[in-house]
């Protein structure tokens, strides 16, 4: 169940502040829950609570990060407080509907870069690209704020390897960010790192909504090919990324995945029959 919507409240000067949104419905997923809205609703509610003066953090778990979420109790407890978490894999969308409480659609992180800039736009909002290799924040400010007119990025970083652990490093990240006090950070660094940096950082700015998302901003300046349309439809997006890094993405996605995958299938079906809503 959602959120009760708080009421408006009067602000100085006689100006109404409007109340943030109710959290939207969750749905279960294999014992781990996810959102059920849309990619325009998921949209309008970050831009809403942010003219309530308030901030959030988005997940976007797909397959490997379901995996976590069900596995990894440090990683589950990690984000329990995310704002919105949006269902960035095929077969959570399957498995909603195995389970009899069908999710409306996938709305994937790489997709939401470009819808949530086009709102930002609209909305008088400013943005700030934190995370991606060397160079591509940079890069894909320049693609977004081309296609986009009037598109306010206040500033890119890409902290180094190991940032972290350097007292420094994660210094130089929150002071840039109180320097140009952006309204949504799109932070690039890969799950769990950005999450664990998203926790860090969403104490420090709760005005401020942090979105994961993973490896888009590769996608957006197109060092990275992105799986066409009709594979991305068809659930296939993760063959078209195996084989782009088969090294680095074999065992995530044959030897964790696929397996997971199926079990996920399987425990839907059966749940929705027993009534169940235990994880596998």
């Amino acid at each position: 169940m959602g959120q009760i919507a708080q009421q408006p409240t009067p602000a100085v000067g006689g100006v109404t502040t409007p109340a943030p949104p109710a959290e939207p419905e969750r749905v279960n997923i294999v014992g781990a829950w996810v959102h059920r809205v849309t990619m325009d609703e998921a949209v309008d509610h970050i831009a809403r609570t942010l003219d309530a003066g308030k901030g959030g953090w988005v997940v976007t778990p797909n397959l490997d990060i379901l995996h976590k979420l069900t596995h990894d109790n440090s990683f589950a407890e990690l984000v329990e407080p995310s704002s919105l978490r949006l269902a960035d894999g095929m077969p959570l969308i399957w498995a909603s509907k195995l389970s009899g409480n069908p999710l409306p659609e996938r709305v994937a992180g790489s997709d939401l870069v470009w819808n949530i800039c086009q709102r930002a736009v609209h909305d008088n909002r400013s943005i700030y690209l934190l995370g991606g290799d060397e160079g591509v924040a940079e890069k894909a400010k320049t693609v977004l704020e081309e296609k986009y007119e009037g598109l306010r990025i206040v500033g890119t970083h890409c902290p180094p390897f190991g940032f972290e652990k350097n007292n420094e490093e994660m210094d130089k990240i929150t002071d840039d960010l109180r320097r140009t006090n952006p309204d949504i950070v799109l932070v690039a660094l890969g799950c769990p790192k950005q999450e664990r940096l998203i926790e860090i950082l969403r104490h420090q700015m709760p005005g401020t909504w942090f979105l994961g998302i993973g490896i888009s901003l590769s996608f957006v300046t197109g060092d990275v090919k992105r799986a066409p349309a009709w594979c991305r439809k068809v659930g296939l997006e993760w063959a078209h990324r195996l084989l782009q890094e088969p090294k680095r993405l074999a065992h995530r996605y044959l030897v964790i995945g696929i397996p997971f995958a199926l079990k996920v299938l399987i425990f839907s079906i059966s749940a929705r029959i027993r009534g169940s809503s235990a994880s596998p």
